[in-house]
């Protein structure tokens, strides 16, 4: 072969090249990105809507109904479109077909926002628009506390000051602080003091924008000079807002100290933190799409103590929910694997071949391989990671069986007494071609990868590809590395030195027994065939018993427990119960094994959802996250503590486990269960009580936890009914109390944005208009509202609902209470709508648990078809990792039958006959029930992880047959042999590379199989593939293989009879 010639005819080229390799592989290793998973980047969108005190109902009817239609009529590539419209806010996330161009897909609808802004509620602002990614993940918390700073302060600088800091380190995004106080200047009402003057909250709105305004005056040019001209228009000081007046009477102003006091303080609290059980502040540290855990967390520790030294002196700074560490160990446990694969093949080389030098070729050639695929992984924007690790651990046994078979073949030619030189290149060409086709049948075999959508796409084509790539690197250095490394290190070597060891003598004893075996079988093939066919039946039932998952679960030491107490608690009271939970959780997990405890309670601030998603969409609900310790006890036994304790103790409440560690919230996009079912109908109410029957139903089925509804029901609310002829008499009308209400209520900061700017920090801060909490504590306080007409409709602008000058009216008109225009009754409402593709959908959430996915969903399925016929139009859908499972099975099927045909053809190119690969195919269904019977020994079930073991051991058993099969040809051809006595010739001569080959793959994937390090229960699955279909299509290719060769190839090998009948047809 000429590769090979040239290998040892240009020594010092192929040297330089090997060289180049191992460079070029360091520098790139150092440059690579290191994360758990390849980047996630599924082309979506987050559009986030806000209008504070818009109750959920006119969020979903006003704002999201409008934008889904906007969006779908308008912009391109729409695949689907999820809303969910809560109190004061509309959360939308947009999914588009692959291959979309994102920037363009964002320019798209902020375009189509801003121009169904004029047909949403005045005062409505524009969205904010993201672009989300399912690797943008919290990897940790910089949690902020003080035993003597107040929330607002210890906020206040998280936000401004802290944020900005740390948003400078590569690859890191930082929303807004969750817990804590937001900072604003508040003008507090007095409501008594409001209706004695006969002014309602309007009026002070109107009174604060006529005097707080932010504009130029010009320049003036006088004489030689030009002026700049500065106004007080805005004060600097906070004292000044008390000296605003309201209106003018008899000479005498009114001013905002006469109706209520102006002070430096904070916005309602929406949203409060726990740190181990006292209130804090947090910053959620986010990984870019592209950037690596272990790089940002490392950034993050280095820049924290420059942090403390600009720090307010009590504040405390400390990282909690490290991620890293388990990215880390991981990481560290894939590599420590892979070594001590290496170390474990290293040894069976020697064992088998007693070279030391053929060890040191062997162990060269592999991180040469290894080198260059991590070179390609680089140049096509792959990262480090547990999948890319994998598949190069993956590809170790199949490296060494490139280039053993070869110093195999060469120490079996030389024994024979022919020179080295001849040897190397004999023992080189006689294998190449059947090791091409091997090679190409292992990466055939990878082409239902290419098939996958989805996450599942990003998972796996970086392991596929760094298999690829290392085998086929592996092939091209057999044909030339190995070779060179022959010549210039097997010269001195005593060729028969072999036939004296201790372990050749032993293997010639078992090679002769297995020879005798092998007779006996094939006198016998008939008995032998119809075990083997029994054996295939019984076989047959395993799929049907170990169960499906889509991905491997492990335990990371991280839960998020996400508790809802009665809907409509308050936040004050919610928080006192997660005290108690808080509490005792710290009794249930000993104090050795609990590292902290987060409680996140009500809303974050709104931009934050466009961040990181929650399920938090009131006061009532908390989100409280627990990390453990190493060395803990299985996370789930707490949880069955935790779920018992909350079930007897809260029975108003509902509680459920979220996906909590880094591997989850990657692969469940964001979805806060692995399961999601959903019921689309227009009708929410009808959907909501189907989806009641169904919960009822799904806690009597075993191995479903956590079933929860998404969507609360029965919100309480107060309605006003608003007499409008008797307001109109009295010259008031809607917008008046609307407009009252929400400033009493809600604050004016959106409707009347109204800012200080304070030059201490050069931080502006909202200046609101607001009734204080303890004002409007009782049903009479909010009737007794004062209100004001405006003499007219107001007037409105793109900014503000309200008037920029006084009322001129103000004078003339007296205030009325609400409580004499209006009646108020109790009512019930939805506090949470949610939107499939602008269809209105119930959620209930579930997790499996002690049980797989796949059984779990076919037992949801079978409940969904006991509700009985359903309203016409009313559809029920399984989301989540069931659905992607679901989805990736099948196209990883229809991909895996694809590559067997591939394979079959390549082989017929090979064999240039239909028989030969068909009998090269017989290795396969061994390996497939060696892969089931193994899972169903180990307790695992099938997954994508098991699914890529199983690829690669069926391209390993057709590679192993292929070389077999090879050989029975040309030996027949050789020596004139029968079939039998080819299969007979055939198998003693190549059992030992195909043991070779098994036992170092077995052994290579052995630490993979049994899972003992961190996050080993990732990639257990597929090392226990591979074991299981090597261990069963070895015996299959030395046994079964050679007899269906015997029936079937009585002929010469079809190629041989081509070339004679051409040879004939020449000569004429």
């Amino acid at each position: 072969m000429w590769i090979i010639e040239l290998a040892l005819r240009r020594p010092y080229t192929i040297a330089v090249s090997v060289i180049l390799i191992f460079l070029l592989g360091l520098i790139t290793l150092q440059r690579m990105i290191i994360d758990i998973f390849p980047t996630i980047d599924i082309p979506v969108v987050n559009v986030l809507w806000n209008y504070p005190g818009l109750t959920p109902n006119d969020v979903e009817r006003r704002v999201i109904f409008l934008a889904e239609r906007a969006f779908t009529t308008t912009v391109n590539g729409i695949s689907r479109l999820e809303s969910t419209s809560i109190q004061g806010l509309g959360i939308q996330r947009i999914y588009f077909e692959d291959g979309t161009d994102i920037g363009s897909a964002i320019a798209q609808i902020s375009a189509v926002s801003n121009t169904a802004l004029r047909s949403m509620p005045p005062g409505m602002t524009s969205p904010v628009i993201l672009k989300f990614n399912a690797s943008n993940v919290p990897v940790s918390q910089l949690t902020l506390f003080s035993d003597s700073l107040k929330e607002e302060q210890i906020f206040d600088y998280g936000l401004n000051f802290l944020r900005v800091q740390l948003y400078t380190l590569p690859g890191i995004a930082i929303p807004a602080p969750y817990g804590g106080k937001q900072r604003q200047i508040s003008i507090d009402l007095n409501p008594f003091l409001l209706e004695s003057k006969g002014l309602s909250p309007q009026n002070i709105v109107e009174a604060l924008l006529a005097s707080n305004i932010i504009a130029p005056a010009g320049n003036a040019r006088i004489n030689n000079y030009e002026y700049s001209i500065l106004m007080n228009s805005s004060p600097d000081i906070l004292s000044e807002f008390n000296k605003i007046p309201i209106r003018v009477s008899n000479g005498a102003a009114l001013t905002m100290k006469d109706i209520g006091t102006v002070s430096d303080s904070f916005a309602d609290q929406t949203n409060i933190v726990h740190v181990n059980g006292k209130r804090a502040s947090y910053l959620n540290i986010l990984k870019k799409a592209g950037a690596s855990t272990l790089d940002v967390i490392n950034n993050v520790k280095k820049k924290i103590p420059d942090l403390q030294l600009i720090a307010p002196k009590d504040l405390n700074m400390r990282l909690d929910f490290d991620q890293s560490v388990f990215v880390n160990a991981a990481i560290m446990n894939v590599l420590t694997e892979a070594l001590i694969s290496s170390g474990l093949v290293s040894l069976i080389i020697l064992i088998f071949l007693g070279s030391w030098r053929s060890v040191i070729i062997v162990c060269t050639s592999i991180p040469t391989a290894i080198f260059a695929a991590i070179i390609v992984l680089f140049i096509t924007g792959n990262t480090i990671n547990i999948m890319t690790l994998g598949g190069l651990s993956l590809a170790i046994g199949m490296l060494v069986d490139d280039a053993t078979v070869a110093i195999e073949n060469i120490h079996r030619i030389r024994a024979l007494g022919k020179p080295l030189t001849i040897s190397i290149l004999e023992g080189s060409s006689q294998i190449a071609l059947p090791a091409l086709m091997a090679t190409l049948v292992i990466c055939i075999v990878f082409f239902p990868v290419v098939l996958l959508t989805g996450p599942s796409r990003f998972l796996f084509i970086p392991l596929a590809l760094s298999v690829v790539s290392s085998m086929l690197a592996s092939y091209v250095l057999s044909r030339t590395l190995v070779p060179l490394l022959s010549q210039m290190l097997l010269k001195t070597e005593d060729p028969h030195h072999d036939e004296r060891s201790y372990f050749n003598n032993l293997f010639k004893k078992f090679q002769d027994n297995y020879g005798k075996f092998l007779t006996l079988c094939l006198k016998n093939r008939s008995f032998i065939l119809w075990i083997c066919l029994a054996f295939l039946i019984i076989t047959s039932w395993i799929p049907f018993i170990i169960g499906t998952d889509f991905f491997p679960n492990t335990d990371a030491g991280i839960m998020k427990l996400h508790f809802r107490a009665k809907a409509g608690t308050r936040l004050e009271a919610t928080e006192k119960q997660v005290y108690i939970i808080e509490n005792k959780i710290q009794q249930i997990v000993p104090k050795e094994e609990l590292l902290t405890i987060n409680s996140l309670i009500g809303v974050p601030i709104y931009f934050n959802l466009a961040f990181v998603q929650t399920d938090n969409i009131g006061p009532m609900d908390a989100e409280i996250s627990i990390a453990l310790k190493e060395n803990h006890k299985p996370s789930i036994e707490y949880m069955k503590e935790i779920r018992k304790y909350i079930a007897t103790n809260f029975p108003e409440s509902s509680s459920f486990f979220q996906p909590a560690d880094i591997i989850n919230q990657v692969l469940n996009f964001g979805l806060s269960a692995p399961i999601n079912i959903q019921f689309e109908y227009s009708d929410v109410y009808k959907s909501y009580d189907f989806a009641k029957i169904l919960i009822q139903k799904l806690k009597s089925v075993p191995g479903i936890e956590d079933i929860a509804l998404k969507q609360i029901f029965n919100y309480p609310a107060l309605f006003v009914n608003v007499d409008r002829i008797k307001a109109a008499q009295l010259g008031i009308n809607q917008r008046d109390i609307s407009n009252s209400m929400l400033v009493s209520l809600s604050s004016s900061s959106l409707v009347a944005p109204s800012f200080f700017l304070n030059p201490l920090n050069n931080v502006n801060y909202n200046v609101v208009v607001k009734t204080p909490l303890d004002k409007l504590s009782r049903v009479t306080e909010i009737l007794n509202t004062p209100i004001t007409g405006s003499g007219g409709i107001l007037d409105s602008n793109l900014t503000s609902t309200f008037l920029n000058q006084p009322n001129s009216n103000a004078n003339k008109i007296k205030t009325v209470p609400l409580g004499n225009l209006s009646t108020v009754t109790t009512t019930e409402t939805l506090d949470a709508a949610s939107h499939l593709n602008v269809q209105r959908v119930v959620d209930i959430l579930a997790t499996p648990e002690g049980r797989d996915l796949g059984s779990v969903i076919k037992e949801i399925e079978k409940q969904i078809k006991s509700l009985g016929e359903l309203p016409k139009g009313m559809k029920v859908t399984i989301n989540g990792q069931g659905r992607v499972m679901k989805d990736a099975f099948s196209k990883l099927s229809v991909g895996l039958v694809l590559a067997i045909a591939l394979v079959y053809l390549l082989m017929v190119v090979l064999f240039q006959s239909w028989l030969d690969p068909f009998i090269v195919m017989i290795a396969v269904p061994g390996a497939l029930c060696g892969i089931l019977w193994m899972l169903f020994i180990t307790g695992t079930t099938i997954n994508v992880e098991s699914f890529m073991g199983a690829t690669m051991a069926v391209g390993i058993a057709s590679s192993n047959a292929i070389l077999l099969v090879s050989y029975a040809n040309d030996v027949r051809v050789e020596k004139g042999l029968s079939a039998l006595a080819g299969a007979l010739e055939a198998a003693k001569t190549r059992i030992r590379p195909v043991l070779m080959t098994a036992i170092a793959m077995i052994i290579g994937m052995l630490p993979s199989a049994l899972a003992l390090g961190e996050g080993g229960e990732q990639t257990a699955p597929l090392g226990r593939a591979v074991i299981g279909g090597l261990l069963m299509a070895t015996i299959v290719t030395l046994v079964i293989v050679p007899i269906i060769y015997s029936l079937l190839r009585t002929k010469l090998p079809q190629k041989y009879l081509l070339d004679e009948r051409l040879r004939k047809d020449k000569e004429g």
